[in-house]
């Protein structure tokens, strides 16, 4: 499938249970996924498991085929600001070990956490320590590795960016180095209080992030309802349409033109028949944008 200039790739979050070569691939070809995400260890857990290059080939071979777009979500536990020594180091490895693991994959882009300071007194000291750890990392990017895409939480606690403005701040820590690029989470930045499903609320909200990152960073949107109201602080995703989102706000999202080159990605509820049924309804949407 050739892919039509300006229009954003749809996809979904797939599992890798039972071989990611396989159940990966097996659940963009039932959905009809143009774009998928996938962990590529656990993504509760520390481990960072020695790779096989064979399944990686199988892998990067019938994702080519199948011209799927390839993103991967580092492990939740990644918190860069953390107070907590052993957590900052095991964050920064784990975040290296992502990208790593992606590049492998030939992934384009490794989704990580914007992660919390915990106390307020430790917030300066975690834009130092996250330059200090991170800088290493992305100065040993080449051009066509995988970016580093930074997802806003929900903006609960000492959320390091609470609201879309604050993410000025991570980017100075991180020196606006060229591979760094946003995931926008539509469901985290609703709860953080930026209200897109008013009319126009989408647009505006894209149109703030633009202002503040530029177009070029705007690399993934996970495509989320809510289950909970604006400002509720709660990463609670809803299936499209059934929450407090609503579907107008996401016709928006796809008609908005930061997202032509940034593939929409469903971690939604379900599987392969839920996730089917929105990819096709999000390409309903796409098949209007001008």
């Amino acid at each position: 499938m050739s892919m039509p200039a300006n229009r954003p790739r749809i996809g979904a979050h797939t599992p890798t249970s039972g071989g990611m070569a396989k159940r990966s691939i097996d659940y963009a070809i039932a959905t009809e996924a143009e774009a998928i995400q996938v962990f590529a260890s656990n993504p509760r857990g520390w481990a960072m498991p020695e790779a096989n290059p064979e399944a990686d080939k199988a892998f990067r071979e019938k994702a080519t085929a199948h011209d799927l777009a390839v993103y991967v979500h580092a492990p939740f536990l990644i918190n860069l600001g953390s107070p907590t020594v052993s957590t900052y180091e095991n964050s920064v490895a784990s975040t290296a070990y992502s990208l790593k693991r992606a590049r492998e994959i030939g992934a384009l882009g490794t989704v990580i956490h914007t992660g919390s300071a915990v106390d307020e007194s430790h917030v300066e000291t975690a834009w130092k320590q996250i330059n200090k750890g991170m800088m290493p990392v992305l100065k040993k990017l080449k051009e066509d590795d995988p970016w580093l895409l930074l997802e806003p939480t929900a903006g609960q606690g000492q959320s390091l960016v609470k609201k879309l403005d604050d993410l000025t701040k991570y980017f100075d820590a991180l020196e606006w180095h060229p591979k760094v690029g946003v995931c926008l989470d539509t469901c985290h930045v609703f709860a953080a209080g930026h209200d897109i499903a008013k009319k126009g609320g989408m647009t505006q909200t894209l149109d703030l992030l633009v202002s503040i990152v530029g177009i070029e960073r705007i690399k993934l949107i996970h495509t989320n309802d809510s289950m909970d109201v604006c400002g509720a602080l709660k990463d609670r995703h809803q299936n499209l349409g059934e929450g407090e989102i609503g579907l107008k706000a996401f016709e928006e999202l796809i008609a908005h033109p930061a997202v032509a080159n940034a593939p929409l990605i469903l971690e939604t509820p379900g599987q392969e028949p839920e996730h089917g049924a929105e990819i096709a309804l999000l390409k309903k949407m796409r098949s209007k944008r001008k």
